[in-house]
């Protein structure tokens, strides 16, 4: 997947476990942990804010684009 979801670093830098963000956020661990792995194939917006808010930063911030091929294709 070209999306790369950077959970990892921002909970270093912020010295915080993915338990402590999960009941922030008011996410399962499982789920924040699908997101982590970047197996998660979509996320909400109203989840993206909470986690905004919580470490905060920016969409971005969490979020990163990286160019290259790609298997998936985008559904009309």
């Amino acid at each position: 997947m070209a999306i790369r979801i950077q959970l990892d670093r921002l909970l270093a830098e912020r010295r915080m476990s993915l338990t402590e963000l999960a009941d922030r956020v008011g996410v399962t661990v499982a789920n924040l942990s699908i997101l982590k792995t970047g197996k998660a194939r979509a996320i909400r917006f109203s989840t993206l804010t909470a986690l905004c808010r919580e470490l905060d930063c920016q969409p971005g911030d969490l979020l990163g684009y990286v160019p290259g091929p790609s298997s998936e294709t985008l559904e009309d």
